[in-house]
């Protein structure tokens, strides 16, 4: 796969040609051509890989983290947010092997399709090298984010910030009012979050979900001032030593 070097050349590690192959095949192209192999098994080992790579960093790096602070950490760099974000970093759509369908509908910047080929990816680079490697792999890739508050905030859960913080203040019951527009095959939605009938934040999104989510976000943002995000994800960003791993 000549035309993936380039991509090899970006993760730096040897990843055996039809590993590589297989790593880039999603299913929609297999569906097309006789049911061949998909990268499934691989994204399935890979999430392995990834999981304890990051969680092993993050133990030794902050030790004075409580479990709950360490899991918000990890679940924010393991995000699918975060892989797509590393995904487009490196170029990576343009290789993956999509069928018909998901080519005419944009698959190859979908975040769940990255996130899923960037598993792949890593389940590959282990299987063509040994743990080490692929941990090292994991590493350049992953901490990163740690130095980017953007990126870290990209897959807060402000669904649940909004939950706990309208229990601790005694709000009252949070609901979400969708409205969409625009034709059948690219709506766009707008939520409006309520708060025991109170209307608070809006959002917009191509999914009811994405909608709710930003909602969630700028109704945090009210009820704290602005500083929503002071949470353990932005605060280690000043304590974060860039490349150490």
């Amino acid at each position: 796969m000549a035309e993936s070097t380039t991509l090899l050349k970006s993760l730096g590690v040897h990843i055996d040609p039809e590993a590589l192959r297989l790593a880039l095949t999603h299913r929609s192209y297999a569906y097309e051509n006789d049911g061949i192999a998909t990268n499934e098994r691989l994204e399935f080992l890979g999430d392995s890989v990834l999981g304890l790579s990051v969680t092993d960093h993050l133990y030794r790096t902050f030790t004075d983290l409580s479990e709950g602070d360490l899991a918000k950490l990890r679940a924010a760099l393991v995000s699918t947010r975060a892989l797509a974000r590393i995904a487009r970093t490196l170029e990576l759509g343009p290789h993956i092997r999509l069928g018909e369908g998901e080519l005419r509908t944009g698959g190859a910047d979908k975040d769940s399709i990255l996130a899923d080929t960037m598993e792949a990816l890593i389940g590959a680079a282990y299987l063509s090298t040994n743990i080490e490697t692929a941990r090292q792999l994991v590493l350049r890739l992953v901490t990163p984010l740690l130095s980017d508050k953007e990126a870290m905030t990209a897959g807060k859960d402000w669904k649940t910030t909004i939950q706990e913080l309208a229990a601790a203040q005694e709000l009252g019951e949070i609901s979400y009012v969708i409205a969409d527009s625009g034709p059948d095959h690219k709506k766009s939605f707008t939520a409006t979050l309520t708060i025991d009938g109170a209307t608070y934040g809006t959002g917009s999104g191509s999914s009811k979900k994405e909608a709710e989510r930003e909602a969630a976000r700028t109704t945090v943002e009210q009820l704290t001032g602005g500083d929503g995000e002071a949470d353990i994800l932005t605060l280690v960003l000043d304590r974060y030593e860039p490349g150490k791993v």
